[in-house]
């Protein structure tokens, strides 16, 4: 990595932390500001939530085209004026019509955020520091999450109107903050492939469906969101509550534990899975989650005291932080090395369209399963997690010796997902 690399880099890391910082921030007191502090009811709370996943959906085709065609940079800024605006508004709305335009401008520009922020991160890292600086990303986004939501917690108060639009007005200056330090970064030129043939924008997307590596990988991260980020608060909570008998302070206790697992493991564990296969790192993480899915079982299905009962829901949190820990040095690289030179920000937008998708169809489906059917929840989960091992496994089986093992094509950029290219390289 070059000084200018570094530089780049150490930028984007920074705004990683403030994105996740302002995300941290606010999202877990909207539900409380939209129904109750602006007596707006249940359901505008409801649809506030939901306009947050659709506005992601909608943008983010859009979105890969645009990196593309205008770099990562410019629409990282533009994402982030808009999220900033979204944000303002959102304190001062006062309508069900105004909080839900709001919302969608403030989800847009927060899904915008993250393809555009790992597609800088390609740019301005090599084959030998990506799964480190993703690793990195991933630690700075947890503790971003995890200091915002700390110092939103104090700010707020449900009384007080003033107070939340003190928030969302802090939230905006951070994205304005991060937007002037993304404007001072310099991003260093890519290395190319001589003589590779121009990409067509027009034709990225069919040439991303026609990459069976890049699909498998897609449908295998749809199961890896579907299976636990989209139960973190649904799903498994809605179990641990109704079958576990969990209180609420110790569903606190399990978030922290997921969050603090991933803070002290993620350089640890990045020693350990940095020479092994991606695809058996990911089919690893599969079996951690079987264990983690059974513990949960033993919580609410198990005839054990309240304390073992908590115990084990505390532990499941933290068997998903361990995984989490291991997929983030593995997952994002990998789309990065699938993708053709040029398109790594069309890869990043469909691999985060995958994970919306997710999100969306992971609360909808787990929490009315967590809640009444606990027994059939714990076997789906179960499945599921096991379907990620055997669709890693699978995955293993398309990818190139330097895709699967990047260490051993150190000098070589990976030109088009399913075949390596010959180790020469050009400076843009």
């Amino acid at each position: 990595m070059t000084r200018a690399m570094g530089a780049a880099m150490r930028r984007i890391h920074v705004g990683n932390a403030l994105s996740a910082f302002g995300l941290g921030f606010t999202v877990p007191y909207l539900y409380v500001y939209v129904a109750q502090v602006r007596g707006l009811g249940a359901m505008t709370a409801g649809l506030v939530l939901a306009v947050f996943a659709v506005a992601a959906l909608i943008v983010l085709p859009f979105a890969g085209r645009a990196i593309v065609r205008r770099g990562p940079r410019p629409v990282l800024l533009a994402a982030l004026v808009t999220a900033a605006v979204g944000a303002l508004s959102l304190g001062v709305a006062n309508s069900s019509t105004a909080v839900l335009s709001s919302a969608a401008a403030l989800g847009a520009g927060q899904a915008v955020m993250q393809p555009a922020l790992a597609t800088m991160i390609v740019d301005c890292s090599t084959a030998d520091t990506r799964s480190r600086a993703f690793a990195m990303q991933f630690f700075l986004q947890n503790l971003g999450l995890g200091v915002g939501g700390l110092i939103g917690g104090h700010l707020v108060d449900s009384t007080r109107v003033d107070s939340f639009t003190l928030l969302f007005s802090i939230e905006a200056v951070v994205f304005l903050l991060l937007a002037v330090v993304m404007a001072t970064v310099r991003m260093p030129h890519s290395p190319r492939i001589e003589g590779a043939p121009a990409q067509s924008v027009k034709g990225s997307w069919k040439q991303l469906l026609g990459n069976r590596a890049m699909v498998q990988l897609s449908v295998l991260g749809f199961v890896l969101f579907f299976a636990c980020y989209g139960q973190f608060e649904s799903g498994l909570s809605a179990y641990g509550v109704e079958a576990a008998g969990i209180s609420t302070s110790a569903l606190g206790t399990a978030l922290a534990a997921n969050t603090l697992m991933i803070v002290v493991a993620q350089f640890a564990v990045l020693r350990f899975v940095e020479r092994r296969r991606r695809s058996r790192v990911i089919a690893a993480v599969g079996l951690i989650w079987a264990v983690a899915w059974v513990m949960a079982g033993y919580a609410g299905l198990g005839h054990g005291s309240q304390e073992m009962a908590t115990a084990a829901f505390v532990s499941t949190y933290a068997l998903f932080g361990l995984g989490e820990a291991m997929l983030s040095p593995t997952v994002a690289p990998l789309v990065a090395d699938l993708a053709p030179t040029g398109l790594a920000g069309q890869y990043n937008s469909a691999f985060a369209l995958v994970k919306q998708l997710a999100l969306a169809v992971g609360p909808a489906v787990g929490g009315p399963l967590g809640a009444s059917l606990h027994g059939p929840y714990i076997v789906t989960f179960l499945l599921f997690s096991l379907g990620i091992t055997f669709l890693a496994l699978r995955l293993g089986r398309q990818l190139t010796a330097v895709q699967d093992q990047p260490w051993l094509g150190k000098s070589r950029v990976v030109a088009r997902g399913g075949a390596a290219a010959e180790p020469v390289v050009a400076e843009a």
